[in-house]
């Protein structure tokens, strides 16, 4: 049912919309029978305040906008409920977009914020992002905006995990279970996400003085379908992998499933380990050992670096939340591990 508006109950009394506006919101200059009679005719109506035209008209919207690159993605939809849950504490709603992992839609999305006037937008770039001038108006136009996860070193402040000490970690642990094959599947080399966890798994090696295999590096698109092209290639190596790190949800599962339709045993003939959520790995068969992000902790973190601007600060902060190995079925038996 339509609810009343300011303007019908303005009609219906042969008065102005200010004269309803002002005795609604308890302002001078209305008599007390016109103020009766307006307060009535929006009870019998169901009369709402629109919160949109009202903050427009204040200039002050208390919503904030999202950007993620897709958001059934079960990493991102826990980090946009974490978001949610603190900006709603906070008195402010939440516009969540998704640019469907494309640069394009990335900057469209950007743009639809900031003509709806949020206070604040949250980004989680696309992997085909390397034209950071969007963000940078944003910058410039002092809407605050903060990174997480794929970030770029923009003079932006951003919330990431320790990913070159985990990717070390991670690395090490697969060669201390008797691993020297270990190959490397992450996104493309545009993204710092990538670089650093990539660098974290040569330097693991170079500590254990195994040598560094170009071959066994795979950085491309992230995708199911291009992890399991990639796959299916380091298994036909003369010397195939007998590890395998995979740097996304999607190439692990790409992996697991390369690997067993070859016959192969995990983790008896290749171990795994994923940059993963719980479920995920609990859903995946065998189990898949994985690297444990604190997805609550880095929702509140991008939150409440956005408010902290909101509210006038104007430094560049960039906060590292810490992560760990849990170890399932994929890798041999050991007690789990806490990476610093």
């Amino acid at each position: 049912m339509k609810t009343i508006s300011q303007r019908d109950i303005a009609k219906q009394l042969g008065v102005n919309v200010s004269t309803v506006s002002r005795a609604l919101r308890g302002l001078d200059g209305v008599s007390p029978d016109l103020r009766k009679q307006i307060e009535q005719l929006a009870k019998a109506g169901g009369y709402r305040p629109n919160p949109f035209a009202v903050s427009l008209r204040y200039d002050t919207t208390r919503t904030i906008g999202i950007v993620v690159p897709d958001v059934a993605f079960n990493h991102n939809a826990q980090i946009m409920k974490s978001i949610e849950a603190e900006a709603r504490n906070a008195g402010y709603m939440c516009i969540i977009t998704d640019s469907n992992d494309l640069y394009e839609n990335e900057v469209n999305c950007v743009e639809l914020l900031v003509n709806m006037h949020v206070e604040g937008i949250i980004v989680c770039m696309s992997q085909d992002t390397t034209d950071f001038s969007h963000l940078e108006r944003l910058k410039r136009a002092h809407i605050p905006v903060v990174l997480f996860d794929r970030v770029a070193d923009i003079g932006i402040s951003s919330v990431i995990i320790n990913d070159s000490a985990t990717a070390v970690e991670a690395t090490t642990f697969l060669i201390d279970g008797g691993a020297r094959r270990i190959a490397f599947l992450g996104g493309s080399n545009q993204m710092k996400q990538t670089v650093d966890r990539k660098h974290g798994y040569l330097e693991a090696l170079r500590q254990h003085h195994i040598p560094i295999r170009k071959e066994l590096v795979k950085c491309h698109h992230i995708s199911f379908n291009s992890g399991l092209t990639d796959t299916m290639e380091l298994l036909d190596l003369p010397e195939p992998p007998d590890a395998f790190l995979a740097t996304h949800g999607l190439l692990a599962i790409s992996v697991l499933q390369a690997i067993t339709s070859r016959g192969l045993r995990i983790p008896d003939d290749i171990s795994v380990i994923g940059y993963i959520s719980d479920w995920v790995s609990e859903m995946s068969h065998p189990r898949i050992s994985f690297v444990k992000q604190n997805l609550k902790e880095i929702g509140v973190k991008a939150f409440r670096l956005l408010l902290d601007q909101m509210n006038g600060d104007d430094s560049i902060q960039q906060v590292v939340v810490k992560a760990r190995l849990e170890l399932r079925d994929s890798t041999p038996k050991a007690k789990n591990s806490l990476i610093t």
